[in-house]
């Protein structure tokens, strides 16, 4: 597989984000790992979002949020975005018991290529950099691809466990960063 750019959001991904939104939108995908992109139609708005929640400066007061950094998953050759990829710094009590450390989604059109794999380990490396010493990933129980993802990278299962609220079971993965290996074959 071709070389892959993980990238923060930036103005000059503008048009390959909206186009990615599109395509996630027109299927019904979930856009798990997205934070609030699914309701923001300017993609420079979700651009300014993530570059707030990734930086030093005070969260907005009153509110249970974490400080988090999305990247993108750029192809090089034709600049398509075909997935995205959020990291918690720390958990809140929601992503204690559910949503962990990690989130992400691969658009539809390039799902089932080995992309999610290969984006979750370039990953790995940030989540060692920002402190992390074991990520919490979790999937729903019949997102059989996501299960992989994780396995791929070391993944071992912990736990499933209900969201209340969402009516759908989890399950709860840890990769220890001190200790995991990467994939060989994440394709």
């Amino acid at each position: 597989m071709k070389s892959m750019l993980l990238v923060r959001p930036a103005p000059e991904y503008a048009e390959a984000i909206a186009d990615f939104r599109r395509e996630c939108l027109d299927a019904g995908s979930r856009m798990d790992g997205c934070g609030p992109l699914r309701r923001m139609e300017d993609p420079m708005d979700w651009v300014r979002y993530c570059q707030a929640w990734d930086t030093d400066g005070p969260l907005p007061e009153g509110v249970d949020w974490v400080r988090s950094t999305q990247f993108l998953y750029i192809r090089p050759e034709d600049g398509k975005m075909v997935g995205t990829i959020q990291v918690r710094h720390r958990f809140n009590g929601f992503l204690a018991a559910y949503g962990g450390h990690i989130g992400y989604s691969v658009r539809p059109s390039e799902r089932r290529k080995g992309y999610a794999a290969r984006m979750l380990r370039d990953t790995l490396p940030f989540c060692r950099q920002i402190g992390l010493e074991k990520v919490l990933i979790s999937c729903r129980t019949d997102n059989v691809g996501s299960r992989k993802t994780i396995l791929a990278n070391g993944g071992v299962y912990e736990s499933t466990v209900f969201v209340p609220g969402r009516d759908e079971e989890l399950e709860r993965y840890w990769i220890d960063l001190n200790n995991s290996q990467k994939s060989e074959n994440c394709d």
